[in-house]
């Protein structure tokens, strides 16, 4: 299953994505640092137990279940965590930079302010999360994101810093349906092909954007910026809050489906 997610994610990659964003070249998925643990569930929560800041940074703790345990505030940077099950579990404020969370289950997981900076979370599920108010700068290729809550979420890429600035948010073939983007940063973010149908996106800049072939029908749009984003093959129906002059300055707007 991860080796056929892997070769999804490089095609996606290739078809758009730049080369510093492409953490899968090279990386075999069927090693032992991407499919075994090096702990068990009974092992960090001895570790939580002694009060002290948990950092597993780098650790192994692929296919684990660590649903419901409280890991807020913790040190998992580049953590191999693919396949874990994190459902339920607390990851506020958590620092998961780098981390591999290919196919993980994060449902009604809470990630408030988490950072999830170049996070691998292709065909993750992260159905009902609370990720609101995080860095979102992460790959959620082919993930459910449905019902999800990513209210003031950061998916943009950071322009001030010229190597940084090529990685941004990548939602590539996600499901979003209802999914709360309320003034969410989604500037520059890869959406191509993504299911946005009834997801509130208001008051969200989506501005230089990529959206070809995503399908916004009965979006809440109130307030959203789409200066300079490609709206090409994407489907804008039915959509809640448009206004006029809205879609001025988005690019192909004339190969968008509208009612």
């Amino acid at each position: 299953m991860l080796r056929r997610l892997a070769c999804a994610l490089t095609f996606a990659l290739m078809a758009g994505s730049s080369p510093a964003q492409s953490p899968m070249d090279g990386v075999d998925l069927s090693s032992p640092a991407m499919t075994e643990a090096e702990m068990t569930r009974e092992d960090i929560e001895a570790l939580i137990a002694t009060g002290k800041p948990l950092d597993l940074t780098r650790k192994m703790l692929n296919g684990l279940d660590l649903s419901g345990l409280d890991l807020s505030g913790a040190n998992l940077r580049a953590v191999r965590m693919n396949m874990v099950n994190l459902s339920g579990a607390n990851l506020k404020g958590a620092v998961l930079d780098q981390s591999w969370m290919l196919e993980a289950n994060l449902q009604g997981a809470n990630l408030t302010g988490a950072s999830l900076f170049q996070t691998q979370l292709g065909r993750a599920d992260l159905r009902g999360a609370n990720v609101m108010a995080s860095r979102a700068a992460a790959d959620f290729t082919r993930a459910d994101l449905s019902g999800a809550n990513f209210a003031g979420a950061d998916f943009s890429a950071d322009l001030t810093n010229q190597s940084m600035g090529l990685m941004r948010g990548v939602l590539r073939k996600a499901k979003a349906e209802g999914t709360n983007f309320t003034n969410a940063n989604m500037m520059r973010a890869d959406v191509e092909f993504a299911n946005l149908k009834g997801a509130n996106l208001t008051g969200v800049n989506l501005m230089t954007a990529t959206l070809g072939g995503a399908d916004l029908t009965g979006a809440n749009v109130a307030g959203a910026l789409f200066g300079e984003a490609d709206v090409s093959s994407a489907t804008l129906k039915d959509l809640t809050g448009a206004r006029d002059g809205q879609f001025e300055k988005a690019l192909n707007l004339d190969r968008a489906f509208r009612n």
